[in-house]
C-alpha cells in the first residue's frame, strides 16, 4: 500500500466540517422506513454501475504512481475552488470507471492529467452550483485549450454511455452513522468519515467497492476502530435492512481503512519516525508538479483520444 497517502490525512483535519456534507441529524429526518426505502433505493441504483470485487479491476503498480498522482491533483484543485468531497469522489468514480473500460499508458501523463481535468469539470456540472470556466482549471504540465478538455470530456461520456449520476458514499452517511450510534453520534463522527473516505479513495479502485461498502466501513472506523470481525458483523445483523451487504465486504474494506487510520495516528505523534517518499500533498504545490514547470506545453492535436499517436508539443 502507498504510503503517501497517509500524511495528506493530516491536511484533511482541519477541512472537514460537518456541515459541509449534509444536512444535521438535528433537521427534520425520514422515518426508519422512509430511510431503509431509500437506502434500498441507492443500493439498486450502484449495483447498476458494475461494482466488481474480482481482479480485473485491480490498479496495476505501473499504473498506481499515476493515479496517485491525478487524485492528488483534484484534492488541490478541489481545495482552490472549495468544492465539496462529494465532487472530489465522483471525480475520482468517473476516472476509475473510465481506466476499467479504456486503458491509457500510464507513460503519458499528459493523457492521464486531460482525463483528471475532464472527469473533474463533469464532476463540478453534477454537484456544484457554479462551474468554472475551463480555462480556469490550472495544470501546471501543460496548458489544454477549452476545445481539447471538451473532445475529452465528450470521450468520457460516451465511455461511461452517458451514465454520470453515480452514487458516492456521501449518501449513506446519515444512514450509517443513525443505525450504528445507539445514541447522539460523537460531535466529530461525520468529519471522521468523511476523512477515511478520502483517504481510502486515494488507495483503492472505486471500481473494486460500492459505495454503500466503504461508507459502513468508514463509519464503523470512526466509531470504532478496534473492532473484530465477530463484532462488526453483530452490529450488522443488528440492522435488520443491513441484508444488501456483505460482512466479509465490509470487513475487508473495514480493515484497509483501520490501516490508514492507524498510520494517520502515528503520523501525528511523531511525523520524523516514519519514513515516507516525498508526499503528493493536497493542498500544497508537489514536487511531482513542481518539476515539469520549466516548460509549458499546448495540446494542439485535434483527436484527444489518449490513445492516440499525437502528443502535445
Amino acid at each position: 500500500m502507498e504510503r503517501d497517502s497517509y500524511s495528506s490525512l493530516l491536511c484533511l483535519d482541519e477541512d472537514v466540517g460537518d456541515e459541509d456534507v449534509f444536512i444535521s441529524f438535528k433537521s427534520c429526518a425520514p422515518s426508519d422506513t422512509e430511510d431503509d426505502e431509500y437506502v434500498h433505493m441507492l443500493v439498486d441504483r450502484e449495483m447498476s454501475f458494475g461494482f466488481k470485487t474480482d481482479h480485473s479491476f485491480l490498479i496495476l503498480n505501473r499504473d498506481k504512481i499515476a493515479r496517485l498522482d491525478a487524485v492528488a491533483w483534484i484534492l488541490r484543485t478541489r481545495a482552490v475552488f472549495g468544492f465539496r468531497f462529494q465532487t472530489a469522489y465522483l471525480c475520482v468514480a468517473y476516472l476509475d470507471r473510465f481506466l476499467s473500460r479504456r486503458a491509457i499508458d500510464s507513460e503519458k501523463t499528459w493523457a492521464i492529467r486531460l482525463l483528471s481535468v475532464a472527469c473533474l469539470s463533469l464532476a463540478v456540472k453534477m454537484e456544484e452550483c457554479r462551474a468554472p470556466a475551463l480555462s480556469e482549471f490550472a495544470v501546471e504540465e501543460y496548458n489544454f485549450e477549452s476545445k481539447v478538455i471538451q473532445r475529452m470530456e465528450l470521450l468520457v461520456l460516451n465511455t461511461l454511455e452517458w451514465r454520470m449520476n453515480s452514487i458516492t458514499p456521501f449518501a449513506f452517511f446519515h444512514y450509517f452513522i443513525s443505525k450504528f450510534c445507539n445514541q447522539s453520534p460523537p460531535p466529530n463522527v461525520v468529519s471522521r468519515t468523511v476523512q477515511l473516505t478520502m483517504a481510502i479513495m486515494r488507495e483503492i479502485n472505486l471500481m473494486d467497492h460500492r459505495p454503500s461498502v466503504i461508507a459502513a466501513a468508514a463509519v464503523l472506523v470512526a466509531l470504532d476502530q478496534r473492532l473484530t470481525r465477530n463484532e462488526l458483523e453483530s452490529k450488522m445483523n443488528a440492522i435488520f435492512s443491513c441484508g444488501f451487504l456483505q460482512a466479509e465486504d465490509v470487513f475487508s474494506c473495514y480493515r484497509v481503512v483501520q490501516e490508514l487510520d492507524n498510520e494517520k495516528c502515528a503520523l501525528s505523534i511523531n511525523p520524523s519516525t516514519t519514513q515516507l517518499r516525498p508526499a503528493v500533498d493536497v493542498y500544497d504545490n508537489s514536487s511531482v508538479t513542481s518539476a515539469v514547470r520549466t516548460k509549458r506545453k499546448r495540446l494542439t492535436f485535434y483527436d484527444c483520444d489518449p490513445n492516440n499517436e499525437k502528443r502535445p508539443r
